[in-house]
Order: structure tokens, then C-alpha cells, then sequence
């Protein structure tokens, strides 16, 4: 596909944070549907560390997740011949727009935002301003590629809504310069819940390691953390099993790695105890996983290779952003700069 195809296609923005480690509810999530929808769509995915700094970072760390993310994009299957992949603070033009977003966003909207609430109370230590502003600079990450479809969870619904409501100022005010996002939700799929809190969503940054199924945890590690997930007071498989929160989300995860019914997933093991089962669904894990974390070794031993493909979707980025920057600091008034 030349460039002109790709230029026709609509844009789909999406970006993971670099904080934890890359979880099997990110995959079956986010960078599953990146991979079915690369096709259709010039997808621009970010690691982005920006977002990061808002809580404290080890900086090596910091530097170690990034590129470990982006070479987890590319093991899921992210194509970079097809989609475009970056570093966040490899492309200038997200803090230089987020500064003038920041200028037309209202802080009665911002008081408004739940996660703002929820992240200080988590880090009460470091209630900073750029937790506040977080969702400018989300904007800004959104809009600088016209971005035509945002995928949204409902923790990120509240954001691309003050997005469109700051595009749409913008617009007012000056004259169209955003496209208008509108919030792309996939078909209802798994939803894939902590091993041992059966009542949240799995999370890569849960400070129990033991909650998560991390896409690169070894095999015994893998076994370990299925043998010790919680289930419930039954013992064995029963069609009723899908409605009971523990053995229901190991259920919904075996469904989810064999691309199965979760009811045709409860009929084959249908009279099976609890034990048995979760060997066979550690079995499918490792099986599932292993090609993966191959793929993965394989990026990660070829800096070279990953440090290329950064640096090309960087450039790519830089160009895209470049033009709208350009236009806003144009309708702003802004003196443009002479030449270099």
C-alpha cells in the first residue's frame, strides 16, 4: 500500500502508559483490536511516557518500559509498514499543544474530571499540576493527527468527551482547525477481571503481582498465579459457572486464548473440578503466550531494528503533527519563526 492509501484512510489514535507491566487485559482489551483494525485504519499508537511523569518515576525504569512496550506492540502484531508507532516525547508538538489547549480548557471542567480524583487519592503525596491538566495534554495527543476514531473504556470515556468539547471551542473561536473525534467502542467483548479481587478490572499497574497475568511472565509463573486465582465454594464446572465472578473470568479468559464461546468453553469441561481445569487453562496460557514472548525476545535483542522503527514513526508523526501546530499558532496570532 503506497502512501496516498494510507493518507485516505480514516486515523485511529491509541496509547498505552508506560507504569506496570503490559497485562492480558491490554491485550484482549487494546492491542488485540489494534491488530484487527491496522487494515482499515492508519493507526497511531503511542507509549505514552508524558502521561507517565505525572507520579514519580525511576528514571532507568521509566526508559526500560518504553522501549519494552513498544516491542510489545510489534510482538502483538502491530505492523509498522501499516500503523505508526512512537515514543510520546519523541514528538515535541504534543507539550506545545497541550500548553495552548491548557489555555482553552476550563477548570470547572477539569474539577469534573474522576480520575484527577481517584490519582490523588492514590498518591496524595504528589498531587501535581500536571494530574490536573492531564486531559489537555490527552487532547492534544488526539488532535494533533485529526484523529477521526479514539477507542474508549469507560475510564477514558470522560476525557474524549472534554476533547471534543475543547475541539469544538477551538473551532468556535477561530475557525475549523480539529476534526472532531468521535469515540470508536468495539464490539462487547471479555472482560478480564483480577485473579485474586474478582470485583475489579485487571490491571498492569495492581500493586499485587498476583492479580494480572503479565504477557511476559514465565510459564511457572503463569501456572503459579492460575493455581492460586480465587474461585469460589463449588468444585466443579457447572453451567452456572460463567455467573460466578472467580471460575466465570477463568472461563472468560480460556474462551478468550482459544477463540471459543465462553458456553461452549462451559460445555467441554461441564462436570470437570475447579483443579482440573485451571491446569488446562494454565496449559492454553503458556501455550498462547509463548510465541509471543519468542517475538519479543527477538525485538528486544535487535536494538537496532526497534530504535529504527521508533525513529521512523516518530518522523512520520512529527510531519503530521507539524501541520496542525503550524495552523493553530498560525490562527493564534503567533509570530511564525524565520527561516533556519
Amino acid at each position: 500500500m503506497n502512501d496516498l492509501q494510507k493518507q485516505n484512510k480514516p486515523i485511529l489514535l491509541s496509547g498505552i502508559q508506560p507504569s506496570g507491566h503490559l497485562a492480558l487485559g491490554n491485550y484482549v482489551g487494546a492491542m488485540r483490536n489494534w491488530v484487527q483494525l491496522q487494515e482499515n485504519y492508519l493507526g497511531i499508537f503511542m507509549v505514552v511516557d508524558m502521561h507517565a511523569i505525572t507520579v514519580r518515576q525511576k528514571p532507568a525504569d521509566l526508559r526500560n518500559r518504553c522501549l519494552s512496550f513498544a516491542a510489545q506492540y510489534l510482538a502483538a502484531g502491530i505492523d509498522p509498514k501499516e500503523s505508526i508507532i512512537f515514543i510520546q516525547s519523541h514528538v515535541p508538538q504534543h507539550a506545545q499543544l497541550a500548553w495552548v489547549l491548557n489555555c482553552y480548557t476550563y477548570m470547572g471542567e477539569l474539577n469534573r474530571m474522576t480520575q484527577f480524583k481517584d490519582k490523588s487519592q492514590r498518591h496524595a503525596d504528589n498531587i501535581n499540576a500536571g494530574l490536573y491538566t492531564y486531559p489537555a495534554l490527552m487532547a492534544a495527543d488526539i488532535l494533533l493527527y485529526q484523529t477521526d476514531l479514539v477507542p474508549v473504556g469507560a475510564d477514558q470515556k470522560q476525557h474524549l468527551e472534554l476533547t471534543r468539547d475543547i475541539a469544538a471551542r477551538f473551532n468556535s473561536t477561530f475557525s475549523p482547525t480539529f476534526k472532531i473525534p468521535e469515540p470508536f467502542i468495539p464490539e462487547a467483548g471479555a472482560r478480564i477481571m483480577s485473579l485474586q479481587d474478582v470485583d475489579k478490572k485487571m490491571s498492569k499497574s495492581d500493586d499485587n503481582v498476583n492479580n494480572y497475568i503479565a504477557l511476559l511472565d514465565p510459564p511457572a509463573v503463569l501456572r503459579k498465579k492460575i493455581k492460586r486465582a480465587v474461585t469460589d465454594s463449588a468444585s466443579e464446572i457447572t453451567p452456572e459457572s460463567l455467573n460466578r465472578p472467580g471460575i466465570g473470568n477463568l472461563l472468560t479468559i480460556y474462551s478468550v486464548l482459544n477463540d471459543m464461546p465462553p458456553l461452549d468453553v462451559v460445555s467441554s469441561f461441564e462436570g470437570q473440578q475447579y483443579s482440573g481445569f485451571k491446569n488446562e487453562l494454565a496449559d492454553a496460557l503458556v501455550a498462547f503466550l509463548e510465541p509471543f514472548q519468542q517475538r519479543y525476545d527477538t525485538i528486544m535483542n535487535d536494538k537496532g531494528y526497534l530504535s529504527g522503527i521508533l525513529d521512523e514513526g516518530a518522523a512520520r508523526a512529527r510531519y503530521m503533527a507539524s501541520k496542525t501546530i503550524s495552523k493553530v499558532y498560525r490562527k493564534l496570532g503567533f509570530v511564525p519563526p524565520g527561516p533556519a
